[in-house]
């Protein structure tokens, strides 16, 4: 594997939209090279033979309960805790805003 350099760390934060000052792009720079000198250091492991481990705790079981209708709130006692409703329904803040053309 080739060394980590300011090419490739330059194209990372092209791709990535990100901006950094020269001292956190040196630091970004050598912790990502840590990370890749991480990663090289684990494809050495001889794996050869071991079976995939799916889950750690493969042994337990994903408990569940009855799905059961049980006494539910009225339209209007549920709407009634609600800060704001419109129309019978809950009124939220917008989670998607539209820029205008």
């Amino acid at each position: 594997m080739t060394e980590f350099d300011e090419n490739e760390l330059n194209h990372l934060m092209k791709l990535c939209r990100i901006e950094c000052s020269s001292e956190e792009k040196q630091t970004l720079k050598d912790n990502l090279a840590k990370v890749l000198k991480y990663i090289q250091l684990l494809q050495e492991v001889d794996t050869e033979g071991v079976k995939p481990c799916l889950s750690v705790q493969e042994s337990l079981v994903n408990v569940t309960r009855e799905d059961v209708v049980d006494n539910t709130l009225s339209r209007e006692d549920f709407l009634a805790n609600a800060p704001a409703h419109v129309g019978g329904m809950i009124r939220v803040p917008p989670v998607i805003k539209f820029a205008n053309p």
